[in-house]
């Protein structure tokens, strides 16, 4: 009898630890958004400093007034660089709040790449199914309206595409080289285009890499180009992390160790710095977050010491 009381006081701690944990990752932690800050030192001695916003999977949908308001303050952090590494949208009407989420960056220097779910609307699927295997594309998903968002980020933004492609822009009275691919994670990156492009563009001395998903058929050839630095995004960090432990998925290749933030690329005896961000938002399919606040990054690139 005692055996059997010891067990259901147990199950009832397990039962109601599980439900706290399922309260605070749906109804809380999904929307602590917090920015991420690094100085990463990859600039010649005596160059000024350059303050690059990292902004990554917002998977916007039109009621998410909380998240496009804190989005709508990130020009406070004054940056002097914007990098969307994709996953904007994540509803058919995301586009409106996109809008409101970015508008006050007009302006700043961008640039963006995109990922499936700017292309694709999202669509029922099994959670739990993310953690045995990369998450596909539904054959029957209902395409998005990616040109809206493409003359929003170029027009009124002034940002440029990278996808596929390369540019040069000034920030701060510097030339900046920076090239990207597409989304990886479903066949869309064409290294072939963004080399062309890339060696169409002028001498600089300081490049980056944009990718939306950080699989190591881009991270290699990233760092085999020479970028000095390289952003992706798409992982969600893990989105559900163990404490002390880490992510247990990172939906595709990448060491689950570099799954969320800083961390160095090495490829062929060259190391780069490698930002992840773990994203702000989620699929409106699977609303949780736990041990992984929604994020941006706020990345210093300062002289070397």
């Amino acid at each position: 009898m005692a055996a059997l009381r010891r067990a259901t006081a147990v199950l009832g701690a397990l039962g109601a630890a599980g439900a706290a944990a399922a309260v605070w990752g749906f109804g809380i932690e999904r929307h602590l958004y917090t920015v991420r800050r690094h100085v990463v030192r990859v600039l010649e001695p005596g160059e000024a400093p350059i303050r690059i916003l990292h902004i990554s999977d917002a998977h916007m949908a039109p009621w998410q007034r909380r998240k496009q308001r804190w989005m709508s303050r990130l020009v406070g952090l004054r940056p002097d660089l914007v990098i969307s590494t994709g996953d904007s949208l994540g509803h058919t009407d995301g586009i409106d709040g996109i809008r409101t989420a970015l508008a006050p960056l007009a302006g700043v220097p961008g640039v963006f790449v995109h990922g499936t779910n700017d292309i694709w609307g999202p669509g029922p699927r099994n959670p739990f199914r993310y953690f045995s295997a990369p998450s596909k594309k539904k054959p029957k998903a209902v395409r998005l309206d990616t040109a809206s968002l493409d003359a929003f980020m170029t027009d009124d933004l002034g940002w440029h595409s990278v996808d596929n492609n390369a540019t040069t822009i000034d920030v701060r009275g510097r030339r900046i080289r920076l090239f990207g691919v597409g989304d990886a994670h479903h066949g869309l990156d064409d290294l072939e285009a963004a080399e062309d492009a890339l060696a169409a563009q002028p001498e600089t001395s300081l490049m980056l890499g944009v990718a939306h998903a950080p699989y190591r058929r881009v991270l290699d050839p990233f760092t085999d180009l020479g970028a000095d630095m390289i952003f992706a995004g798409h992982t969600h960090g893990g989105q559900v992390r163990i404490p002390f432990y880490g992510a247990l998925v990172a939906n595709c290749d990448i060491p689950l160790r570099q799954a969320r933030g800083l961390s160095a690329w090495t490829h062929r005896g060259r190391t780069v710095p490698l930002n992840v961000s773990a994203g702000l938002g989620h699929s409106i399919w699977a609303p949780v977050r736990f041990a992984c606040r929604p994020e941006v990054s706020l990345i210093t690139l300062a002289p070397r010491l």
